[in-house]
């Protein structure tokens, strides 16, 4: 059976791979899994300068989801080479790194610097965030900063793009379809829902932050409409994603459209789920007769 798959040039061995911000910058997870069995790894947003983040608490668990106010924590673009770029480079899998800014000429600058890097496998732009009160939510529900983004960072890097979409809009048609347009390989989709939590014993919001992105079980009905009605718009391949726990779950995305998945919230309290789901699309292959698992994708009947 052949489960590889093409996200524009970039190959993963198989389907899978892990939402950005739930799997750290991998390192954190090597001794609970074998990071080399997945398709690749997918690490924590990086922006131009490090972010210090949000207050906490940043989380705060929900009926069948978690909702997060993280802020974006991390180390920057020199930190991040500095720190863990050392492990990543050592893994047999390529690394998607998603990237994030506050102005179109920030996001081009972060692409610029990680084209220069050598080695990465692709960029995962992040125009879809709701936990930032600046910048990054606003690139996803305008269709023309949207393009804006992805053709700057187009024009400095050959590095596979992977926009990730704002699940905030009222259509994704058109915003699919414009960073298709614009230059991007790939689409991922979909991103943590805006969402707030209240003590009723205190009267006060349960984050810091007020609100934050919901993510889990929860969400993943939506993400499949969003997922299904994407795939109709455009031609690119998507990563489809939002409250996957098993290769069910993973199988009703590569149905609705999907060539790929991550796993997200998951991984919090389940670490080998992402390995799980690869050997559940397979035991899945294996029972249906087929030979590749480009024969799941879109292949969603009655739809």
């Amino acid at each position: 059976m052949n489960l590889s798959v093409q996200i524009g040039k970039l190959r993963m061995q198989n389907p899978v791979t892990v939402a950005s911000g739930t799997f750290g910058y991998g390192v954190e997870y090597a001794q609970l899994l074998d990071l080399n069995q997945l398709g690749a790894v997918t690490v924590k947003g990086i922006r131009l300068n490090p972010v210090r983040g949000n207050p906490t608490p940043r989380t705060v668990e929900v009926a069948s989801g978690l909702i997060n106010a993280i802020g974006l924590q991390g180390p920057g673009v020199d930190g991040f080479i500095e720190k863990y770029w050392p492990f990543l480079k050592t893994l047999k899998v390529p690394t998607i790194v998603n990237i994030w800014g506050t102005t179109v000429e920030e996001y081009a600058e972060v692409a610029r610097r990680f084209d220069a890097l050598g080695g990465v496998g692709a960029l995962e732009l992040n125009v879809s965030c709701p936990n930032i009160k600046e910048g990054g939510a606003q690139f996803g529900t305008d269709v023309k900063l949207l393009a804006q983004v992805v053709a700057a960072c187009r024009r400095v890097t050959s590095l596979p793009l992977i926009t990730k979409m704002s699940p905030n809009v009222p259509n994704i048609g058109p915003y699919a379809q414009a960073a298709e347009d614009a230059g991007s390989d790939a689409l991922s989709i979909t991103n943590s829902f805006p969402a707030m939590a209240i003590d009723i014993e205190t009267r006060r919001p349960k984050l810091a932050n007020v609100t934050g992105g919901l993510t889990g079980p929860c969400i993943k009905p939506i993400a499949i409409k969003l997922v299904w009605e994407a795939a109709k718009a455009v031609k690119i391949p998507i990563i489809g994603m939002g409250g996957i726990q098993n290769s069910t779950d993973a199988v009703e995305f590569l149905l609705a459209g999907a060539t790929a998945v991550a796993v997200g919230t998951a991984n919090f309290y389940e670490p080998q789920t992402a390995l799980q789901v690869v050997a559940g699309i397979r035991e899945f292959m294996q029972r249906r007769g087929l030979r590749d698992v480009r024969e799941i994708v879109g292949s969603v009947r009655g739809a």
